[in-house]
C-alpha cells in the first residue's frame, strides 16, 4: 500500500509570520526547468476565464497548492501564494512566472488568525479585491493513534481545518464587502471514510464537510459559495517535499497525477456564478477530465464533476427545500 510505503516519511512544521518573498531572478535545476515546459506548453487552460481576479491559495508551496495556483495563473487570475516553507514557495513562484501569471507570495501560517488577516489586507491593498480562497494547506503525518500525542493531535487538526476557519473568517468582510465571493476547502477520500494511522487527519478531513454545508447555508444569502473540492485522482502524498519528489524515479512519480492536470476544475469552480453551487463536494478529476473532453462551457450533470454522485444530488435536492 503506498499510504504504507510513505509512513517513514517525517513531517516537520515551523510557525511564521506573514512576509513578501523578495523576488529575484532564479536559478533552477533541470527538473524545474522541465516543468516549467510543461506548464507552458498545457493548452487545456482557457488563459482568460478569470481574467483580473485574485485569488488566494493556502499551502502552495508543493504538490496540490502548487497546481492549482499555476492553473490559476494560468487561466487569467493574480495569484496569491502562502506556505510555511519559503524555498518552496519561490519554487512555485517561479512555475506561475514561466506561465506568465502575476503572483504575490507570502510566508503565512494558517493556524495564526491574524497572520491570515494580513495576507487578505496584503490582496486587497495590492488588487482591490479578493475573488476566490483556495483552503489547501494540511499536514498529514501518517501515525497510529496510540502515538498520537495531544499536542500532535492539536497541529492536525489546527492546519487541517482550524486553518480553513482562519482563511474564510479573514477574507469573509472583504468578500461581503465586494458583493460576493468563492470559498473552497480541499476534500479527500478521508472526507467521507476512515483510514489507518489518520484518526486526526479523518477527523479534520470529516469536520470540514461539516463546515461546508453550515457555513454554506449562512454564506448563501450575501452571495458567497463554499464547496470542498476533493483530488479525484491518486496525487502526491501532502507531506513529501519537492526535494524528496525529485528525488524519486520516474516509475515512481507516474504513479501520480500533476496536480496542474486537476486545474481546471478550481478554474471553473470559481468562474460559476458564486450563487450557482454551494455546500457541495467536487471532484477535480472528473471534473479536469470532463472540461478536457466538453470544454469549459460543458452541460453540466453531477457525474461530471464528482466521485460522490448520491451525495452531491442529495445536497442539491436540501438546498432546494
Amino acid at each position: 500500500m503506498w499510504l504504507l510505503h510513505w509512513k517513514a516519511f517525517v513531517l516537520t512544521y515551523e510557525f511564521y509570520q506573514p512576509s513578501s518573498i523578495p523576488i529575484q531572478a532564479h536559478t533552477l535545476d533541470q527538473t524545474i526547468v522541465n516543468r516549467q515546459s510543461s506548464i507552458v506548453n498545457r493548452q487545456s487552460m482557457n488563459t482568460s476565464l478569470l481574467n483580473q481576479q485574485s485569488v488566494l491559495v493556502t499551502g502552495a508551496g508543493r504538490g496540490f497548492g502548487a497546481g492549482i495556483a499555476v492553473g490559476m495563473a494560468q487561466a487569467g487570475a493574480k495569484v496569491c501564494i502562502t506556505d510555511i516553507n519559503a524555498e518552496e514557495l519561490q519554487q512555485t513562484v517561479a512555475e506561475i512566472e514561466a506561465a506568465g501569471g502575476e503572483v504575490l507570495p507570502l510566508v503565512a501560517d494558517v493556524t495564526d488568525f491574524a497572520a491570515m488577516q494580513k495576507v487578505v489586507a496584503q490582496i486587497v491593498d495590492g488588487w482591490g479585491r479578493l475573488d476566490t480562497v483556495v483552503c489547501n494547506a494540511a499536514i498529514m503525518p501518517l501515525i497510529p493513534f496510540t502515538e498520537t500525542t495531544p499536542e500532535l493531535w492539536s497541529k492536525i487538526i489546527g492546519v487541517t481545518m482550524t486553518g480553513v476557519y482562519n482563511t474564510v473568517k479573514a477574507a469573509w468582510d472583504q468578500m461581503v464587502a465586494q458583493g460576493g465571493g468563492h470559498c473552497m476547502a480541499i476534500a479527500s477520500g478521508a472526507s467521507v471514510r476512515g483510514f489507518f494511522d489518520e484518526v486526526a487527519y479523518c477527523t479534520a478531513k470529516h469536520g470540514l464537510e461539516g463546515f461546508s454545508k453550515a457555513l454554506a447555508m449562512e454564506a448563501e444569502p450575501v452571495n458567497i459559495a463554499f464547496n470542498t473540492i476533493g483530488p479525484g485522482k491518486r496525487i502526491k502524498p501532502t507531506n513529501i517535499t519537492r526535494a524528496e519528489y525529485d528525488a524519486l524515479s520516474a516509475e515512481e512519480r507516474a504513479a501520480w497525477v500533476d496536480p496542474v492536470e486537476l486545474a481546471p476544475a478550481f478554474v471553473w469552480l470559481a468562474a460559476q456564478p458564486s450563487s450557482r453551487f454551494t455546500g457541495l463536494r467536487f471532484d477535480a478529476g472528473p471534473l479536469a477530465d470532463t472540461i478536457a473532453a466538453e470544454g469549459y462551457d460543458f452541460e453540466f450533470a453531477p457525474e461530471k464533476v464528482t466521485v460522490y454522485v448520491a451525495d452531491f444530488v442529495e445536497r442539491l435536492k436540501r438546498r432546494d427545500e
